[in-house]
């Protein structure tokens, strides 16, 4: 099995370029709990299928990119926008989910990495309202909530400090669509926050992200932005080029899974981690036994 070279923070990650032998894949992983299930479950995957595989979870975004640049990584999920704004330096303002990934598929490719296919999951900015509220009002798009807040129907809203702030964030957004809320009704606090202040009836709308697992838990109904305001963040599986040459049924069987995934499949499997604490193992097993892979 490949030996990955401690990585630590903020490190600068070194040493040549690890080559790939067939049945034996290093899959990595972010920090975060929609990542950890999707490398255990990719790491159980790819074991039943026979794979001779190592799982380095838990890292920093930078750290884990830079790791499978270096090769010392050969699989993981990634986010199209992550890549394109964060890793590339590039744009997203303006384009769909399918030309992001278009885009951030070239340019990496340089790199020698290949994106595979994108899951239609999309963990992006969101605005959502609770679904009872949606019901009652009729507003399903960002442009029915615009409307709706320039015809003065007292609209209230929650959202972190960071996107209230950002360049790219609250004003922008207000901008694309034509609106502009008082301040005074616009509550700022913690991400965290925000889905029980929405859940509590405290505020009328909240920022979220699109497959956070308390949207389903809380009943809560993603806007649409009909606009294409908020960057696409497909999730991806991203490999090494080298590591495909040496397994070419890597890619089919990586899209196989990448094939089952979208908001609400991710938002019940997160929901079950954070709000039911079934195990990380337990959730991505039983995922993978309910379709047949495993």
């Amino acid at each position: 099995m490949k030996t990955l070279m401690p990585l630590l923070t903020g490190a600068v990650l070194a040493g040549s370029l690890a080559t790939a032998q067939a049945n034996e894949i290093v899959v990595g992983g972010k920090n975060f709990t929609e990542q950890q299930i999707l490398s255990s479950m990719t790491t159980q995957y790819l074991e039943g299928l026979g794979y001779d595989v190592e799982k380095r979870a838990g890292l920093g975004s930078a750290v884990l990119r830079q790791a499978q640049e270096n090769g010392q990584i050969d699989l993981y999920w990634e986010y199209t926008g992550t890549s394109l704004i964060n890793y590339n330096d590039e744009s997203a303002e303006g384009l769909t989910v399918d030309e992001t990934y278009q885009k951030v598929k070239e340019l990496d490719a340089e790199k020698g990495l290949v994106w595979l296919e994108p899951s239609d999951a999309n963990n992006t900015y969101a605005l959502a309202m609770r679904k009872e509220s949606v019901e009652e009002t009729g507003i399903t798009t960002l442009s029915d909530l615009a409307q709706a807040v320039n015809d003065e129907q007292g609209l209230t809203f929650a959202m972190n400090a960071e996107f209230y702030a950002r360049e790219d964030g609250w004003r922008p957004l207000q901008q694309a669509y034509e609106f502009r809320a008082g301040r005074g009704d616009v509550k700022r606090m913690d991400s965290s926050l925000v889905y029980q202040a929405l859940r509590d009836e405290q505020v009328d709308v909240g920022l979220v992200f699109a497959t956070d697992g308390r949207i389903p838990a809380f009943d809560f109904q993603v806007l649409e932005d009909d606009q294409n305001f908020f960057p696409a963040y497909a999730l991806t599986p991203v490999v090494r080029q080298a590591t495909l040459d040496a397994n070419p049924e890597l890619a089919e069987q990586m899209n196989t899974l990448s094939g089952l995934l979208d908001n609400d499949t991710m938002s019940t499997l997160n929901a079950q981690v954070d709000v039911d604490k079934t195990s990380i193992e337990r959730v991505a097993e039983n995922f993978l036994e309910e379709n047949d892979l495993l």
